[in-house]
């Protein structure tokens, strides 16, 4: 599923299991915790697979239920 060549670079995408990974969908913000993902080795590009894609769908349509819900700060920032 990884070993291969990066869009944007000449890295590898090689898989990675993180801790946390964030998703913006249309219905909300879903966070995967503990996934492997694809990332490169050159320039940190990150590659998500289709069953991913479509979990992070299924939670925040809410087809699934999420495990836990976490509060997420929100603020609005001046411009300069």
């Amino acid at each position: 599923m990884y070993g291969y060549q990066c869009e944007y670079c000449e890295g590898t995408v090689q898989p990675r299991t993180v801790k946390r990974e964030a998703f913006k969908h249309r219905d909300g913000f879903v966070i995967l915790e503990d996934v492997t993902i694809g990332v490169c080795d050159n320039c940190g590009n990150r590659y998500y697979s289709a069953n991913i894609l479509h979990g992070v769908h299924a939670v925040a349509t809410g087809a699934k239920t999420a495990e836990r819900m976490e509060q997420i700060p929100v603020v609005h920032l001046e411009s300069a």
